[in-house]
């Protein structure tokens, strides 16, 4: 098992904790408007043209003008056309720093001839799809259980939101209990009952417009790194037939947006062993980009579950997977049974294009690259430098901006928008937080319109995924960037 990770040195989740707090008790700092005007004015509406022209047209007939939640929508949408390594390219020709990374699955880079090879070998021979066996299923689900400690049987799907289903069918099943535990503000896809608590801890449902309130009757929140919150939880869950699993990212919620304390999952473990509730870790963002044996492998965890996201299909389609221990993955199976011992009933689960050759020959290829050329630690090294020259430029414009890194997962927190949770003891004070995250969003929208003027794809314009297609000048150019957008911040004036 390859044993390097992307984690230089784990942030202090207790500081960082303690910055965010401080950030959003302070005046919202962003980008200057007469500053955002003249990007809008002598970028966007300038040298981004064909894109602002399509998405016109495009806002006819597409929802909102995009299909895609992590388009940015200030001033427009811009339309990109061309992905290689470390660089964007949009449709009027300007090139970008990608630090996307189309959510986190392209820990290689974009677009990586390596891998991309294969795909087109295996287009000319098989096509992407026969809705039959093929041997990269196998190989896949082998490197990956070789890979990921606890992963002894892998279930390809197509996406992490279905992955997070199934693991939820499968633990209801295996334990005979119905409730869901899982930490509140995280991200496990938008099906509905996982839409409960999302983005923001204590939000309960109210960030799920359209999803009937008896969808969340068997799932429940509990508050980010508080593990007497945890237990209170499954105690009294234990007095009304028990929790089946509880649900988290393992570096936090929103990938690592609120960081946990180092040994926050073994203790989460520790308490879902004593209860007898399934541990179930997303690794959507974390697996193969942490290290090829996961955040699990880092932490030292062996959870009975793991939600897979893009990074298996190397960020082609049909991108998602279940893997865990053979006495739960043995409730999604779908053909013969191993030993033929023993019935039991089988999470109903499915998906035509699951698993399709495309998918399984680009994954293979992709996770291969990852591990030969130890791309997750190179990834890590270029966000190390990323959150020390941000913590610089920070420190040189006296701002109270807040930087730091899990590897190459990278947060560069201006507004603090995801650091909000919501008291249900104090209810006078939830519609002051939820105007106060509506506006906080708002100007991440400006601070990244103004990052994407300088050339910079940020993710919502404050989480940054470096990749091993970077090079430390490469990283230097960045940070010049940033300096020149920092030095147009100041504190918003009251309208």
């Amino acid at each position: 098992m390859d044993t390097r990770y992307a984690i230089s040195e784990y942030p202090d989740a207790a500081s960082v904790t303690k910055q965010l707090d401080e950030l959003i008790r302070k005046p919202i700092y962003t980008i200057r408007e007469d500053a955002l005007k003249k990007y809008e004015e002598d970028y966007f509406n300038k040298k981004c043209v064909k894109s602002r022209d399509m998405i016109d047209k495009a806002r006819e007939i597409i929802p909102g003008g995009v299909q895609h939640n992590l388009a940015f929508n200030h001033p427009f949408p811009l339309v990109f056309t061309k992905a290689d390594g470390a660089y964007l390219y949009d449709i009027d020709g300007n090139r970008y720093y990608d630090f996307l990374q189309a959510g986190g699955p392209t820990v290689l880079g974009s677009n990586p001839i390596e891998v991309r090879s294969k795909v087109i070998e295996l287009l000319n021979d098989c096509g992407p799809s026969t809705g039959l066996f093929h041997e990269y299923e196998y190989k896949l689900a082998k490197l990956i259980s070789d890979n990921i400690g606890s992963v002894e049987m892998f279930r390809m799907l197509g996406s992490g939101t279905e992955a997070c289903m199934a693991a939820i069918r499968v633990a209801r099943l295996a334990t005979k209990k119905k409730y869901i535990l899982k930490m509140g503000g995280a991200y496990h896809g938008w099906s509905d009952q996982l839409a409960y608590g999302i983005r923001v801890p204590g939000s309960k449902w109210t960030q799920a417009p359209g999803v009937p309130l008896h969808c969340f009757r068997h799932t429940m929140e509990f508050f980010p790194n508080d593990l007497n919150d945890l237990e209170r939880k499954l105690k009294l869950n234990s007095l009304r037939g028990g929790t089946a699993a509880v649900l988290i990212e393992p570096v936090g919620p929103e990938s690592g947006t609120r960081p946990l304390d180092k040994d926050f999952n073994k203790g989460v473990e520790a308490l879902c062993r004593k209860y007898g509730a399934l541990l179930i870790f997303d690794e959507v963002v974390t697996a193969f980009r942490i290290g090829m044996a996961g955040a699990q492998g880092y932490f030292g965890i062996s959870p009975d579950l793991t939600v897979f996201g893009k990074v298996v299909a190397g960020g082609y389609p049909g991108a998602g997977g279940l893997g865990g221990k053979k006495e739960y993955m043995k409730y999604l199976a779908a053909g013969l049974q191993s030993g033929g011992k023993g019935k039991h009933k089988k999470a109903l689960i499915g998906g035509t294009m699951a698993a399709n050759p495309l998918s399984c020959v680009a994954g293979y290829y992709a996770l291969s690259e990852i591990a030969r050329t130890n791309a997750a630690q190179k990834a890590g090294q270029m966000g190390d430098r990323l959150i020390k020259g941000l913590q610089a430029l920070i420190k040189k414009y006296d701002l109270p901006f807040v930087a730091f890194n899990q590897g190459s997962i990278c947060h560069l927190e201006t507004v603090g928008t995801m650091h909000f949770a919501i008291n249900w003891s104090r209810p006078w004070e939830i519609p002051g937080v939820l105007k106060a995250t509506s506006e906080r969003k708002k100007e991440m929208e400006h601070m990244g319109a103004a990052y994407m003027a300088e050339g910079i794809v940020t993710l919502a314009g404050s989480r940054l995924y470096t990749s091993a297609a970077y090079t430390e000048e490469m990283i230097d150019d960045v940070l010049t960037r940033f300096d020149r957008v920092f030095a147009n911040v100041a504190i918003k004036e009251l309208s």
